[in-house]
């Protein structure tokens, strides 16, 4: 199965699977609203800071919470500093065959804008290479969450910062549960438990899938000691070194996914052609299937599982230590070589500020990344917040590890549903992290 995982394809996965903000806004087309630079009263350019990001300013009569919810705060920061956010916008017809991470990567290499904002592989590359500020002196790193700042520092260097916290978790139909007299699983075995219970009673597959989250219950199988079990700086350093192997981590989690193949409790050939929810969203919804996977912000939205006829919860993925969220992480990065650096540093430290987040994270109902803000969430998330709360998660996407993870562990899960045995998804682990510790032999 040897073959190359090339970036560009590591970004079309991280483009469609990154939480709330880059999968609302890019599915809310509309035509080119960029902003252009004005001219005050007097004649003088105003000052502007540019944005590369996949969405417009939001028009008066389009509803739409996320985008609302971005620029309300973005014009709490130009009337603040008396300035201009310019809006540089990624359209697909624009960039033809171009995913959104490949021009952010091209546009943030030279230096194109101001800041952007960033998918957690692009985060990764761009960090690497040195084309990303550290953002250590803003006001919010001193009270971010721990989980922002792990998965944000390269080299000792905090690079990107979000305005939520993405959270992905397993969206449980509870009464067809109760109906088969089963409690919400919290370990593999008991997941697999309840699977068979419920295919002995007719339903067919009890876990809707997508070609894209699949790799949830990977990482919350690989990495739940790691995260949360003491040394995580220590351990992501062996795996650095070559020291521990991430296909030790992952074997579990592959030949979970593969038993569940085996079994028919995922149809792996359906899951190879389904777009996140707009695949199994339907039975789910329909009460054909009493297990998927998404993204928080998929409780919220109408468009997804806002409203759903039965009971229903948000969990933790199976894990040897119990249900475990899984969290990849966007950001804003700044450009090392930013033409309006200073002022660009001030617009990110109004717009990630406590008043700014507590408007942001009320209009979406996320969780904030900073530990001051706190908001209500539907009932239905209760579970998973805890968690959260609690410091229980493990990472889908780390900068300080030198694979990158959320967009390679996709691929792979694709290659076992596509018939790869595991111990050929294993080899490609090993192959890319030998890749990582000897670059000069690409």
């Amino acid at each position: 199965m040897k073959r190359h995982v090339t970036i560009s394809l590591k970004r079309i996965v991280s483009a469609v699977l990154t939480g709330a903000l880059i999968f609302v806004l890019a599915a809310c087309g509309g035509e080119d609203n960029t902003i252009k630079n004005l001219l005050s009263d007097e004649g003088e350019e105003e000052k502007t800071v540019n944005l590369f990001a996949p969405m417009e300013k939001s028009k008066p009569d389009v509803e739409n919470a996320a985008r609302s919810a971005f620029d309300l705060t973005v014009e709490i920061a130009e009337e603040e500093l008396d300035l201009v956010v310019e809006y540089r916008t990624y359209t697909a017809e624009n960039y033809k065959e171009q995913t959104y991470d490949e021009v952010a990567l091209n546009r943030a290499r030279n230096h194109m804008d101001d800041f952007y904002l960033l998918n957690p592989d692009t985060v990764m590359v761009l960090g690497k290479e040195g084309k990303l500020c550290d953002l250590s002196d803003l006001e919010i790193a001193g009270h971010l969450r721990e989980v922002v700042k792990t998965a944000n520092t390269i080299d000792g260097k905090l690079v990107a910062i979000p305005q939520e916290v993405v959270v992905y978790g397993l969206f449980i139909n509870k009464d067809m549960f109760k109906q088969y007299h089963l409690s919400l699983p919290n370990t593999p075995e008991e997941f697999l438990e309840c699977c068979r219970v419920f295919q002995e009673n007719g339903i067919e597959t009890p876990v809707g899938a997508n070609r894209w989250w699949l790799e949830t219950f990977v990482f919350a199988q690989a990495y739940a000691e790691l995260y949360n079990g003491g040394d995580t700086e220590a351990k992501i350093e062996a795996l650095n070194k070559g020291e521990a192997k991430y296909s030790d981590y992952m074997r579990p989690g592959f030949e979970f996914l593969q038993e569940m193949i085996d079994h028919g409790y995922i149809d792996a050939e359906t899951a190879l052609i389904y777009e996140a929810i707009e695949g199994e969203g339907g039975d789910f919804l329909a009460q054909k299937t009493p297990i998927v996977m998404a993204y928080w912000g998929a409780a919220n939205a109408e468009t997804a599982y806002a409203n759903p006829d039965f009971n229903m919860e948000v969990i933790g993925f199976p894990s040897k230590l119990g249900q475990m969220p899984v969290m990849p992480m966007t950001g804003f990065g700044i450009s090392t070589e930013a033409e309006h650096l200073e002022d660009t540093k001030k617009v990110l430290d109004t717009i990630l500020s406590d008043q700014a987040l507590q408007i942001y994270s009320e209009t979406n109902r996320v969780i904030s990344p900073s530990e001051n803000v706190d908001v209500e969430c539907v009932p239905a998330l209760q579970p998973l917040k805890d968690l959260v709360d609690d410091g229980v998660y493990v990472l889908g996407s780390n900068a300080g590890m030198n694979v990158e993870q959320w967009g390679n562990t996709c691929l792979i899960v694709r290659d076992l549903l596509g018939g790869a045995s595991v111990e050929e998804c294993m080899a490609e682990f090993d192959r890319m992290q030998q890749e990582s510790l000897n670059p000069s032999e690409e």
